[in-house]
């Protein structure tokens, strides 16, 4: 396999530009073996890693990683690892309430496995907070998709907590927003941190991570796979390929994979004047009512008391992105932020980035055995931290022949639905987009 494009993720990762300069990166180079290799550092490769040293203690694990730990997809994330449905191309996060019961039952087993991760390698809680989040509305549209959902919830035997508009301006700040639903069991993280201390605590524990290491061959010879990088190579008997939609560039699942851009800003860091003027808590996110409105973030610890905002998608089989479009999603940012936050006018943003998502027409992921010792776990359809985490812990799982229900599930699943082709798929993505923004109305 003859890799046919390698990442590239615009804008700076601001999670990261946020941390400490993590020192030289270990590159690949010469000729080197391991009795299991993980492709990708993101939360599914790692989560790969983390599972496959739990199971085989004494083994030799090696990562190769394109970029640097948190520069990649993972390091520009919203943060948040949501336990109940989360159904992007839904009108409410809802789906039905059989496949959601085992939904909850597969994040929750990825939370819990994130949040041991996070007391090992002893993060903060400003990296692992599991606090709750809340779906947050600005109109009569998205209070009736909160109610919905939360009719939903019930059924579903889910606790949840609806907020009032001043309940909402206690805890953001802003009296932008009519009504909140708080669902308890979801976490937040600071995803940057999240990586790079679930990187740093395998390493110490004997994986090795290689970065700057991008693959550009991937081929079995014998009873091994062999991995070629610009400086070396690695040979492996069992590698798990944990590279979300980038696993179409290896050749697999090509057709079938709708690849997505979804964008973000951070402001600077707040002055003691603004924190006063703005009041509300330190530390909190909000997801938008409608799926395709604004999610928001309040950050309070290292690089400072910053906003972050995201919004906007694209639909780009390229899986590339201009600097233009990042400055036009950048615009839309202003907008949403000055609509929620007026009294913080003078507060200017500092980072803009986009970020790659991947998703399948039928809402499945791909976690199987694709050839002989070679694992995919991939397809996270939106929502990263969790799906990411549970598709690399259940490879792992898979690869060393250990069963559980979530794996049967996984297992079950059909392959992503294949795309119509390209213009028609194209059009079709984009117009949808279009029209769910239009429809968020004031939750964008």
């Amino acid at each position: 396999m003859n890799v046919r494009q390698l990442p590239r993720d615009p804008g700076p990762a601001g999670w990261n530009c946020l941390l400490p300069d993590p020192g030289p990166a270990l590159r690949l180079e010469g000729v080197h073996s391991a009795d299991w290799l993980v492709i990708g550092a993101g939360f599914a490769g790692l989560s790969a890693a983390r599972r496959l040293s739990q199971l085989c203690p004494g083994d030799r694990i090696s990562i190769l990683e394109a970029t640097r730990v948190g520069e990649g997809p993972a390091g520009r994330n919203s943060g948040f690892m949501v336990d109940l449905p989360h159904h992007l191309t839904s009108e409410n996060y809802a789906g039905g309430l059989s496949s959601d019961r085992t939904t909850i039952e597969d994040n929750r087993r990825a939370i819990d496995f994130a949040a041991d991760m996070a007391e090992q390698f002893e993060m903060s809680a400003e990296a692992f907070s599991r606090c709750g989040k809340i779906n947050a509305s600005a109109s009569a549209r998205g209070d009736a998709q909160n109610q919905a959902y939360a009719k939903h919830l019930a059924q579903l035997d889910e606790p949840f907590e609806h907020l009032d508009a001043t309940q909402m301006r206690a805890l953001t700040g802003s009296s932008y927003y009519s009504s909140g639903l708080l669902s308890p069991g979801a976490a937040i993280i600071q995803p940057a941190i999240y990586v790079r201390s679930v990187a740093s605590g395998l390493v110490r524990e004997g994986v090795t991570i290689y970065e700057n290491s991008p693959v550009l061959k991937l081929h079995k010879k014998g009873s091994h796979w062999f991995a070629q990088t610009p400086l070396g190579h690695v040979s492996s008997p069992k590698v798990i390929l944990a590279v979300n939609g980038h696993v179409n560039s290896f050749g697999f699942l090509r057709g079938r994979l709708c690849h997505i851009f979804t964008y973000a800003s951070m402001t600077c860091a707040m002055t003691d004047d603004q924190i006063t003027r703005l009041g509300g808590e330190a530390l909190w996110g909000v997801t938008p009512a409608d799926p395709l409105g604004t999610s928001v973030r309040r950050i309070s610890g290292t690089g400072g008391d910053r906003i972050v905002i995201r919004n906007q998608f694209t639909f780009d089989p390229a899986m590339e992105v201009s600097d233009a479009r990042v400055a036009s999603a950048g615009r839309r940012h202003d907008k949403a932020f000055r609509a929620r936050f007026p009294i913080l006018r003078d507060l200017a943003m500092e980072f803009r980035w986009g970020g790659r998502l991947c998703m399948s027409l039928n809402n499945v992921q791909a976690i199987r055995e694709w050839e002989d010792g070679l694992f995919v776990a991939c397809v996270q359809n939106g929502i990263g931290t969790v799906r990411g985490t549970l598709a690399g812990l259940l490879a792992a799982e898979l690869a060393v022949g250990q069963t559980s229900d979530a794996l049967y599930r996984a297992l079950d699943h059909d392959k992503p639905k294949r795309l119509p082709p390209a213009p028609f798929a194209k059009l079709g993505a984009s117009l949808r987009i279009k029209f769910g923004e239009w429809r968020a109305g004031s939750d964008l």
